[in-house]
């Protein structure tokens, strides 16, 4: 069930990509939006957040929002990260966890989990077949997310709920760049695949594979990646 925030942010994309609000142009007052759509201004600010870190608007400090959907993104004028982690260092606390719970979630994955990984994978497509670009990265974040909850680990698996915010911030940004957003579905599928093969090594440097791409697509370096060293089968 999405969340209230989610809704919110739904909303506005479809009245984006309806031309409601035409590109360049500024969205209405808080106050106003938040009438319409019947929530609070705090989490307003939360789908406003959602909607600019996913490249579909852009706020300016005492102007207001602005819609920037379809253009790319601005290397020179990065996306925020979150308050403790810029997105460099987000990128580089995935590339710390991320393959080794994709590599544990290979050796004890059950009928269960095939079957959570494929609905979430389908899930994904369905959205970004519908261009709801916000329900896609809500369901890139389930995927992520299901797959620490696999590896069976206690630790990796509070550290992933712990972060879940930090974690839908830095995947919600690949998103800002409107000529690849089907890359990460394709890439889980390669996850998906070495899982459902209990192939650990396979599935870890699927995931390595995906992190580094996901780099790539927000414009970020990738050397921390490119020096880890390989897991051993």
């Amino acid at each position: 069930m999405p969340s209230i925030v989610n809704i919110a942010a739904q909303a506005l994309q479809r009245r984006i990509i309806d031309g409601e609000f035409p590109v360049g142009s500024a969205l209405p007052s808080q106050r106003e939006l938040a009438e319409q759509l019947l929530i609070s201004r705090a989490s307003l600010r939360e789908a406003i957040s959602t909607l600019e870190t996913l490249g579909l608007v852009r706020s300016q400090p005492g102007k207001g929002v602005f819609v920037t959907a379809g253009r790319q993104p601005d290397p020179t004028d990065p996306p925020r990260g979150t308050a403790t982690m810029t997105p460099h260092a987000l990128m580089e606390f995935r590339a710390a966890l991320e393959p080794a719970w994709s590599g544990l979630a290979a050796l004890r994955i059950d009928q269960a989990g095939r079957e959570r990984l494929e609905s979430i994978q389908q899930g994904m497509e369905d959205a970004l077949k519908a261009c709801d670009l916000v329900m896609a990265s809500d369901w890139d974040l389930r995927f992520h997310l299901c797959l620490a909850e696999l590896s069976g680990n206690p630790g990796l698996i509070d550290t992933a709920r712990l972060f879940r915010e930090q974690i839908g911030h830095s995947l919600r940004l690949p998103f800002s760049n409107p000529a690849r957003i089907w890359e990460p579905a394709d890439e889980h599928r390669q996850i998906i695949e070495a899982v459902l093969a209990a192939d650990p090594a396979g599935a870890s440097r699927a995931m390595r594979g995906h992190l580094t791409a996901s780099a790539g697509r927000i414009g970020l370096p990738s050397p921390f990646f490119d020096s880890l060293p390989e897991p051993r089968s």
